[in-house]
């Protein structure tokens, strides 16, 4: 059985300011998916996301998922 081994993932993001969009993201040294995801936006706001449920594995076997879902919990203002 071969087995993942790649350092990003793809963070898909299923709600909020930015539903539909993707943004690659690398795994934790753990080579778990980040449970938050902090993204920067235009005029000192950051959308931040958490993890969801969604997993998807581009092969039966793989050890680390190709894609992972997000949902929106704030925007914070600097």
């Amino acid at each position: 059985m071969e087995t993942s081994s790649t350092a990003s993932y793809t963070a898909k993001l299923i709600d909020g300011p930015l539903e539909g969009k993707t943004v690659a993201t690398a795994f934790l040294d753990s080579g778990d998916p980040r449970p938050r995801l902090e993204l920067n936006a235009d005029a000192g706001k950051r959308y931040v996301y958490a993890r969801a449920a969604g997993l998807e594995f581009d092969s039966p076997g793989d050890d680390r998922p190709s894609a992972v879902s997000y949902r929106f919990i704030e925007t914070v203002f600097d």
